[in-house]
């Protein structure tokens, strides 16, 4: 855990970070280990330490779940320089009620039966561990990293990196 933040401030932090972000990178591994990354719609939902995920069963991400449940999710919002990277195990849910609270009309372009299609699958991960980046502004940074190039020093106060157990 982070010497400066709490769990509950950095899974606060992380909360605040990816409410804005719509989508996020979902990174499986295949049988033969290759690592796939795909977009994922991010639920708007609290996080308190899971994501939520609406997937498809017959996807390769639901398929290289099934075989290996250790993920990565990647979250990033370049206008604000912010970034959240969270490792986890995901699980394959039936949950209705679940399904209800985060389903929305967009999904109705990836799901010709709506919300009672049968390939509809909740994806839950299980976050084990996050690492968030915060720039302290754009322009400070910029200007942090051409000072460090006229320079040769390294820049100094590039913002906040903080790594947490979950």
């Amino acid at each position: 855990m982070s010497d400066h933040l709490t769990r509950d401030e950095s899974v606060s932090r992380i909360a605040k970070i990816i409410a804005d972000i719509k989508f996020a990178l979902l990174t499986t591994a295949s049988p033969a280990g290759a690592l796939h990354a795909r977009p994922m719609t991010t639920q708007q939902t609290e996080f308190d330490g899971d994501l939520w995920f609406i997937g498809n069963k017959n996807s390769g991400t639901v398929a290289d779940i099934r075989q290996n449940p250790q993920v990565n999710a990647s979250y990033a919002d370049t206008g604000k320089g912010t970034y959240v990277s969270v490792s986890g195990r995901a699980e394959l849910v039936e949950d209705r009620a679940k399904l209800e609270t985060l389903w929305s009309d967009f999904y109705k372009a990836y799901f010709d039966g709506g919300i009672d299609d049968p390939a509809v699958q909740l994806i839950r991960i299980d976050s084990q561990e996050a690492e968030f980046w915060e720039s302290n502004g754009k322009v400070r940074s910029l200007f942090q990293m051409a000072r460090a190039a006229v320079t040769g020093k390294t820049a100094t106060d590039m913002g906040t990196n903080e790594t947490v157990k979950l």
